[in-house]
């Protein structure tokens, strides 16, 4: 059956299309650095392109094109770019569309190292940057240049949980022939599908829920088309951000649960959500499944539900944020998201801290800020945690 015609679950577990000569039933790890050609002829025709075969693992790997096409293929892209890391990843893009005199367009509240290095490293090779609102699709409208070479954003947005209509900015950058690029980290595939919308490269931190374990790290880049495959793909060979084999299987392995264990999350996250909503000492919530949210209604026009990340403020500003980290017992105090685990973090004093008050006020990063990744633990205990450690707020 081709994959095409598979539901979401079923192409998760059988996507990828790698055949095992010895008949496993799961892709073996192939924990190689080189391959053996067959013969002198075979040697020159994998080089030079005319005939398949592997060469050597920084190029491809049989583990990692498994995963590389089974999440293109859940994507609906044409092909994907397995890396390093979820800054590898980014990196990819960014070398692969922007260089000196090159202009960059993205959403104000990004993870933060995905904002910092176009800040404090890109400046060095010409490349310039302009973080907007990018929730008002009129912002990218004016901030368009005709150096313009890239629209990057995150839609939810990291920490914000902003909501980016992903149709209308496509429409915008393509009147200008500039290409967009959408992290997905947040929603996963099985939430949202941004080449649907028209989007040109889709982004992974598969760290996040895709692998969903917390024991890799690893990221994803994913082209619509063959053009742009072939303009980021020997970025990524020739800079080194290839994935480990073993990192691969591991990945591959996650990813068969990743509907499965979205649903429960976003279950419970939607009850944790609303309990959180009508507590006293919290200010405000940002989740996509409460109509309190300002994109509620663009939520659901592009995403298949509202997801496992919550973000809340907190009475008390700084402070309260840091006695909160400080009393969670159950969820983990720890940075990254869209694990089995419920994770919980304080990004002005954490993953944001190292951005500018007035780059933190522009993105809505205030003081009081928590971010929650909801995971599969019970919802009771979940809500219990929170609850215990808000009395010490």
């Amino acid at each position: 059956m081709q994959d095409e015609n598979l539901g979401f679950n079923s192409k998760a577990v059988h996507a990828g299309g790698f055949e095992d000569p010895k008949g496993s039933a799961v892709t073996p790890i192939y924990q190689t650095s080189t391959f053996k050609f067959k013969n002198a002829d075979h040697g020159a025709k994998c080089f030079s392109g005319e005939e398949d075969g592997y060469i050597y693992t920084r190029i491809g790997n049989p583990t990692i094109e498994e995963l590389e096409n089974a999440v293109a293929s859940l994507e609906g892209g044409f092909g994907g770019i397995a890396t390093s890391s979820g800054m590898a990843a980014v990196n990819t893009v960014y070398l692969a569309y922007l260089g000196a005199g090159k202009h960059l367009v993205a959403h104000n509240s990004l993870y933060g190292p995905s904002r910092a290095i176009m800040e404090s490293l890109y400046p060095k090779f010409g490349v310039e940057s302009s973080f907007i609102d990018a929730t008002d699709p009129e912002n990218v409208r004016k901030t368009i240049k005709p150096n313009t070479a890239l629209i990057y954003l995150e839609t939810p947005a990291n920490p914000t949980i902003g909501i980016t209509d992903i149709a209308e900015i496509c429409k915008i950058a393509h009147e200008h022939n500039i290409p967009v690029c959408v992290d997905n980290t947040f929603c996963s595939p099985y939430l949202q599908k941004p080449f649907e919308f028209g989007v040109d490269i889709v982004l992974h931190s598969m760290t996040k829920f895709i692998n969903g374990h917390a024991d890799i790290v690893a990221g994803m880049v994913i082209a619509k088309d063959e053009k742009h495959y072939k303009i980021m793909r020997p970025v990524m060979v020739n800079m080194g951000f290839n994935m480990d084999p073993h990192q691969a299987w591991l990945t591959r392995r996650g990813l068969k649960t990743l509907g499965i264990r979205i649903d429960r999350a976003q279950q419970s996250a939607q009850k944790v959500a609303e309990f959180l909503e009508n507590h006293p000492k919290v200010e405000w919530v940002l989740y996509p499944g409460l109509a309190s949210h300002p994109q509620f209604e663009l939520a659901k026009k592009q995403m298949k539900g509202p997801g496992a990340m919550i973000s809340f403020g907190l009475k008390g500003g700084y402070d309260a944020g840091k006695k909160m980290m400080n009393q969670v017992q159950m969820a983990l105090l720890a940075v990254s998201l869209g694990g089995i685990e419920t994770l919980i973090q304080h990004p002005a004093s954490m993953t944001h801290s190292k951005l500018s008050k007035e780059s933190k006020d522009a993105a809505g990063i205030t003081d009081g800020l928590v971010r929650l990744s909801v995971g599969i633990e019970d919802l009771k205990d979940i809500i219990a945690d929170l609850e215990q450690a808000l009395k010490h707020v």
